[in-house]
């Protein structure tokens, strides 16, 4: 009796092994058929000779360089499995600095490929210590891997734009003095990125003077900016910037405006933090009274449990 019950109970575990694995290829092949569909793809108008981008980045990149044939396949994957989600990782790309040759497809096979390298180190771990699973659970460490490579480039370019707002206004009164002087916006925008160069806001104002240099208007260097960029109160003011200009609004006078807005915003988070803080402090501040409490009380209590008081 015992023999036909663990017979059963093994022909169970095979049948659940074969369904596993037919979805499992089923699966597999669906997302190869997808992956690799013939499908004409539309080349970004930024960059139409597609050549010229890729020598750039084999030379801004040694990653790229020496797994170019790699990515580009993972990014041929990723356009076709994940377009929902390349225009946010183009913008985070544009956010965080990285080089402007990175087309997001690309960016997120970079990720895709670290994740890849690091599967045999993670399957080689969990086959010594959880045999069974090992291989499942080297495949969950390296969604893993590739999911934190994507928060830190998330990250990054919060931290990026927050620097970015923090010395937004100081280049602005620089360009508003250097106006009122007398100096053309094209001088003054070229004076202010050299007085701030190395951080940020002078590298993307840097950006927004080289795309004037190459003949892009005004309105469409800033435009450019605020989609790279993408934060709420920096659109706002370079959308005051671009609405200034469109109705011919002194550009000193609007440099003025938007960098006392700046302010205000920056002592009204002040303000919030401060107020925050309050609230933040009462766990560990509780924490350290018990703590003070153990420590006044404890020997007495000690004391007490071996058999009375000691004087």
């Amino acid at each position: 009796m015992y023999s036909i019950a663990a017979l059963f109970d093994q022909l169970h575990l095979n049948v659940v092994a074969s369904v596993a694995v037919g979805a499992g290829i089923t699966l597999f092949s669906w997302w190869v058929l997808r992956s690799l569909a013939t499908d004409d793809l539309m080349q970004s108008d930024e960059w139409r000779y597609d050549i010229n981008r890729i020598n750039h980045l084999r030379k801004a990149d040694f990653f790229y360089r020496y797994f170019q044939t790699i990515i580009q396949t993972f990014a041929r994957i990723n356009r076709n499995m994940f377009s929902d989600s390349l225009p946010d990782i183009q913008r985070e790309i544009g956010a965080a600095g990285l080089s402007r040759f990175w087309i997001a497809e690309e960016y997120l096979g970079r990720m895709q490929l670290i994740a890849t390298i690091c599967f045999p180190f993670y399957f080689w771990f969990f086959s010594r210590y959880v045999t069974l699973a090992g291989a499942f659970i080297a495949i969950g460490f390296s969604l893993i891997t590739v999911w934190i490579l994507r928060l830190r480039l998330k990250k990054r370019a919060r931290y990026r734009v927050l620097l970015i707002k923090r010395r937004f206004p100081f280049l602005l009164d620089l360009l508003t003095l250097l106006m009122e002087a007398g100096t053309t916006f094209l001088q003054a925008l070229e004076q202010g990125v050299c007085e701030f160069e190395g951080h940020p806001v002078a590298v993307e104002f840097g950006r927004v003077l080289a795309d004037m240099n190459m003949g892009k208007t005004r309105t469409e260097a800033f435009h450019a900016m605020r989609l790279r960029l993408a934060d709420d109160e920096v659109s706002s003011i370079v959308g005051a910037i671009i609405q200034g200009e469109e109705l011919g609004a002194p550009l000193a006078q609007v440099f003025r405006t938007q960098s006392d807005v700046l302010r205000i915003k920056r002592i009204q988070r002040g303000e919030t933090l401060a107020a925050e803080a309050g609230v933040n402090m009462l766990l560990p501040g509780v924490l350290i009274m018990f703590s003070t409490v153990l420590i006044i009380l404890g020997p007495f209590v000690l004391n007490v449990m071996r058999g009375g008081f000691i004087f």
